[in-house]
């Protein structure tokens, strides 16, 4: 390397062992805690050291193999006689003259000058030896010898005098016995070309091979049969019993620390004869919805309503209000349509694609209740072409689904912040959250909206083209006034306060760090049986559990933890994820270094990512190594013949917790295509088998990918995230909002301030510091895995620290980018810590970017938003600084 490409990042300062793992517990636990391996021979085994060592040498607060030096330093001859007692034979300095003159002095001190040369070339070097050992604990310190040298120099000396040549050669063929064993044992133990456990070589190579090799769609088959058995709804028994598998297949594979965590959480459920939609007047068009699905196995149903919503029985004049946004329901006041206490009924997805955004707009706008349908238009089939029933959602197919508001709170509703924990006592009233809806909902199969939108003829005015969806038999769609039909809609709910949910969650251990883990997620619940969402997930989530578990039984280890988390109650405003992570926000945040999402694991044939743009390079790496069923090409050359995006995260699976609360780096992925009966009872394990996926091909490359991926992060020395695409993204994400705000007409102006105009200029300069700091910081791996991977994948002690080091800062990216001062947040929401990703207040399930800037902006208030573009420039600039100097 020339001058001129002098490597900064080696200007840095060198992180002692404690600062690069700050998070080690004080008691010098280096890897498996003893009660969470008991039943692990290995895990013993590794353990034996720490406390064979304990036994000997007892309580010590310093690390693991170090001891205090001992210095007896031999004073020279005139200080002994000042020191000499009045009796001694030499009784005076004269005397002692006599006897020199009477000594070959030159021979003497020769021979003293040579010992002390000897002393000083060998003390040295074991000084520094013993304290590089027993200073940094490696994570094979455990496997080395401790040596204990206490050393008196005034024998020593006697011997070395009379025996000088033996003691030398001794010493000599000691220090080459250890050097031959040290190089050879290290050369192994951090040749990250190959590593030797239990007495077997694995490259990574051969352990990628073998994951990818071993996913066997058969078994994922198996799994999914089993799993849409019957309905698992949170908080129902079904729900435990499919928990309690699970934890049984974790223990079958050999999994580690196998928990099964229970939180007692704010859940409703309809009552008995408690749902109704009828119309009750005019006497002529009374009418009542069938609201159940047909042609459902018995035991193979749950009830239709939805989670969450609002107990009550309402009546009001029936208004068709389209998609249900904000936007719909203005245009209604402006057309004179009277909204104050009518029954809204408005359909799924469109402009407002979150169901509780739908209700919520509806509760705004005045409406008494509110009923969501499936429209053909968007579930399935244009009105009037030709469609195989059952592939999409059927005429009496009904969608269910929850009406929490998930980017208002997020979790259990009466618990934002904390966890809800069977300890926990105080918690929130139903009047108290505000992540409910005031009013009550049912959704509504298109078989029964039928007739409520063919009563509408006639009143209010027609709709916009935009507006008329895809049912047959409507001639003409009206808005409705006062007026219309009158419609009695009925929701009476069981709440249960204190419901119980469980996680399951099991672990792989990490051979160098432990405690620093790879979180790989997929929720268990469903709203009947699930066979897409999350069914085909969890189906390949247990295979990889399989697969994993036979590697580890081959004595293989990953050098990170890898925990394995199935999640309860994610339908119901994503509790089960959201709890975990709020009881355990300190440990998450120091240790997680990323979390892999899969929710609807395959409903057709399109792979779709999403996630921070740190996964965005290592994807379509894994990508180029996998290959379509059908037509071979690589995924990746399809994602680029069709110019697919790597889009950030939105707001509707278990993802929110990790990334927007808690900073940790997330994806989400998975197979999609045409829409399916989502949230029905008719996505059952039939329509996987005869529409979704026939021959389970794509649950098995979607297996592969995602074992592939996980290795990446769980076994690669240096983690896989590329912070220069981060920053590019970053960069872009600045321009985006301006765009968007010129087009809200906000008044943008870049080099002017004050209360009349927003100055986005501290964005794009953070931003600007951000990728010229990203870049610095990328460098470092390069020249690892030159020095590294070119010397047959050698790695030192000090190169090992900065590693590591290097790894913790680019992790810890999003932590840094966290508003986490006392009370920070987003403005209202303050759960929502994360200043670039999150949820706007009304986006729902959309991806947003810079979400407390967008919201200041809806408002309008200049002076707010420009406080949060200062304060976002800031967080900005602050992770830039600590990814080279934290």
């Amino acid at each position: 390397m020339s001058k001129d490409q002098k490597y900064e990042y080696d200007a840095l300062p060198i992180p002692s062992y404690e600062e690069a793992i700050a998070s080690h517990p004080s008691s010098s636990r280096t890897h498996l805690p003893s009660d969470e391996v008991s039943d692990d021979p290995e895990g013993r085994a590794l353990l034996q050291d720490d406390r064979d060592a304990a036994a000997r040498d007892g309580p010590q607060s310093r690390p693991h193999g170090y001891h205090p030096p001992t210095v007896e330093s031999a004073r020279n001859s005139v200080d002994d006689l000042y020191s000499s007692p009045p009796g001694s034979e030499r009784g005076s300095l004269e005397d002692l003259r006599g006897e020199l003159d009477q000594m070959d002095v030159e021979d003497a001190s020769q021979q003293t000058s040579r010992g002390s040369r000897l002393r000083s070339r060998f003390s040295k070097p074991f000084s520094n030896l013993t304290r590089t050992l027993s200073s940094i604990q490696l994570p094979f310190r455990r496997f080395l010898p401790n040596f204990k040298f206490t050393i008196n120099l005034n024998s020593a000396r006697t011997s070395f005098n009379s025996n000088g040549c033996i003691i030398l050669l001794r010493l000599f063929g000691l220090l080459l016995v250890v050097a031959v064993i040290y190089v050879f044992v290290v050369s192994d133990i951090f040749n990250f070309n190959s590593r030797f456990m239990m007495g077997q070589t694995y490259s990574a190579a051969s352990v990628e091979n073998f994951v990818q090799g071993h996913i066997n769609e058969t078994n994922i088959a198996e799994n999914l049969r089993r799993v849409t058995q019957y309905p698992h709804m949170a908080g129902t028994e079904g729900s435990f019993v499919l928990a309690e598998w699970i934890q049984r297949e974790f223990e079958n594979a050999g999994l580690e620390a196998i928990d099964m965590e229970e939180y007692q959480v704010y859940l409703n459920y309809p009552t008995k004869d408690g749902r109704r939609i009828a119309i009750v007047d005019p006497p002529d068009l009374v009418w009542e919805a069938a609201l159940e699905e047909k042609n459902i196995k018995e035991g193979q149903d749950t009830p239709v309503f939805h989670g969450h919503s609002k107990s009550g029985n309402v009546t009001g004049h029936l208004v068709y209000a389209n998609y249900g946004s904000r936007e719909d329901f203005q245009h209604l006041a402006d057309q004179g349509v009277d909204i104050n206490g009518s029954i809204a009924l408005v359909r799924y997805y469109g402009s407002e694609s979150d169901r509780a955004l739908k209700v919520k707009a509806a509760e705004l706008a005045g409406a008494a209740g509110c009923i969501i349908y499936s429209d053909p238009a968007d579930d399935g089939f244009v009105r009037g072409a030709a469609y195989p029933e059952g592939r999409f959602m059927p005429s009496d197919g009904v969608q269910r689904g929850a009406v929490s508001l998930m980017s208002w709170v997020v979790g259990d509703v009466l618990s934002p912040g904390f966890a809800s924990t069977p300890k926990m006592k105080t918690r929130l009233s139903l009047e108290q959250t505000t992540g409910l809806v005031g009013i009550p909902s049912l959704p509504l199969a298109w078989r029964d909206a039928q007739r409520l939108l063919q009563v509408l003829e006639g009143h209010g005015s027609q709709v916009p083209t935009e507006w008329i969806g895809g049912v047959p038999k409507v001639k003409q769609w009206w808005t409705g006034d006062k007026k219309s039909p009158i419609v009695n809609l009925v929701n009476l709910q069981d709440e249960v306060d204190r419901q119980p949910i469980y996680n399951v969650v099991g672990k792989i251990f990490g051979i160098e760090e432990p405690e620093k883990k790879i979180i790989v997620g997929n929720h268990r619940d469903s709203w009947c049986l699930g066979s897409a969402d999350p069914g085909s997930g969890t189906a390949v989530f247990l295979e990889l559990v399989r697969v994993f578990g036979e590697l580890l039984a081959f004595g293989w280890r990953p050098l990170r933890t890898i925990e394995f988390a199935s999640w309860d109650a994610e339908e119901y405003n994503l509790i089960g994820s959201t709890e975990h992570v709020e009881e355990r926000m300190d440990n998450i945040r120091g240790n997680a270094y990323a979390y892999i999402n899969v929710d609807v694991g395959v409903s057709g044939t399109e792979f779709e990512a999403a996630g921070c743009p740190l996964y965005e390079r290592v994807v379509m790496q894994v990508l180029g190594r996998i290959s379509d069923p059908v037509t071979n090409e690589t995924l990746k050359d399809i994602w680029e013949r069709k110019n697919k995006q790597f889009a950030p995260l939105g707001a509707g699976s278990d993802y929110v917790a990790f990334q927007d609360l808690a900073g940790i780096s997330s994806i989400d992925f998975g197979f999609t295509g045409e829409p399916y009966p989502y949230h029905s009872c008719h996505e059952n394990y039939d329509w996987m088998t005869k529409f979704g996926d026939p021959g389970f091909q794509y649950h098995k490359i979607l297996g592969q990918f995602w074992g592939l991926l996980l290795l990446q992060f769980a076994d690669n020395p240096i983690l896989p995230f590329d912070v220069e695409v981060y920053a590019e993204h970053m960069a872009g994400y600045v321009i985006d909002l301006e765009n968007y705000a010129r087009r809200k007409e906000v008044p943008i102006d870049n080099n002017a301030s004050g209360d009349s105009f927003v100055n986005l200029t501290p964005l794009y300069n953070a931003t600007a510091k951000l990728r010229a700091d990203a870049e610095l910081f990328q460098r470092w791996p390069k020249l690892w895995h030159d020095a590294v991977w070119g010397a047959g994948g050698f790695e030192n002690n000090i190169i090992a620290l900065q590693r590591m080091s290097h790894n913790y800062r680019m992790a810890k990216l999003d932590v840094h980018l966290l508003d986490d001062r006392f009370g920070g947040g987003i403005p209202n929401r303050t759960q929502f810590k994360h200043v670039v990703f999150g949820p706007q207040l009304w986006s729902g399930y959309d991806a947003a970017v810079f979400p407390a800037i967008q919201d200041s902006l809806e408002t309008r208030n200049w002076t707010l938003t420009q406080e949060w573009v200062d304060r976002i420039a800031d967080i900005i600039l602050d992770a830039s600084d600590k990814l080279l100097h934290d």
